[in-house]
Formats: C-alpha cells, sequence, structure tokens
C-alpha cells in the first residue's frame, strides 16, 4: 500500500502525520510525504530551504519506526492542490493523507483550499484531518 501525505509544516500537516503514521504502521505501507512549492526562484531559497528542513523531520519521524519514507520538495508551477493529486496519479498511491486548516467559509471561497481540491480531485480515497 502507497500513503501519500500532503505536508507544509502546519499544525494541520503535523496532525496528518501522527494519523497516516498509525495508518502506515498497520497497514505496513510505504509512506510519500510532499511538499509543493508554486516556484523556486532564487528569491525563494530561504522558503526552499525550510520546505527541505520540514520534510526532513516529518521523515525522521517514520524511520525512527521502520516505516519506509521516502520525501519529495515538488516545484513544478502548480497549485500544492493541483502538485498532490499529479504525484497521486503518476505514482498509483493508494491513500492521501491532508490535514485540514479551519477556515471561514468566506476564506474558502477568497482563498481556496488545497485539502478541498484534492478530495473532490484525488485519483484515490482521502483522509481528511483537522
Amino acid at each position: 500500500m502507497k500513503i501519500l501525505i500532503g505536508y507544509d509544516g502546519s499544525g494541520a500537516a503535523k496532525d496528518a502525520i501522527d494519523t497516516a503514521r498509525k495508518y502506515a504502521a498497520a497497514l505496513d505501507a510505504t509512506v510519500s510525504i510532499v511538499t509543493s512549492m508554486v516556484k523556486g526562484t532564487e528569491n525563494e531559497q530561504t522558503e526552499i530551504l525550510q520546505a527541505e528542513r520540514g520534510l526532513n523531520y516529518a521523515e525522521s519521524l517514520f524511520t525512527a519506526e521502520k516505516i519506509a519514507c521516502e520525501t519529495h520538495l515538488l516545484i513544478r508551477g502548480l497549485s500544492p492542490g493541483e502538485d498532490l493529486v499529479r504525484f497521486a496519479e503518476e505514482n498509483d498511491v493508494d491513500l492521501v493523507v491532508v490535514g485540514v486548516k479551519r477556515r471561514s467559509k468566506v476564506g474558502k471561497l477568497l482563498m481556496g483550499s488545497t485539502a478541498q481540491f484534492v478530495i473532490i480531485k484525488a485519483p484515490c480515497p482521502v483522509l481528511s484531518i483537522k
């Protein structure tokens, strides 16, 4: 079984990591932790380094429990939701785990929701954690 986790370092993403660890251990799954950035020019070097540190931290949580894990920093010009869905399609993922940030209805309307996009468009089941 392949589990994909969308990770952005937020509290909701950390909750998703905790839940995915339990699922991965119970199902003997391999885990892909993905962080998506729209662009990665020289101006974003600080954000890229921060994203890499976050991925390394998340990976260490899985390796400590001997769960097969790999990390991916995607900089493909896509929105995070599009990146996660495309990654799931390209890698035959069986389950996507995403953290849900609490937002008002107006906030979702104006800024959208990565989790909402993934839930609607993913080619496999999505487990949302709030």
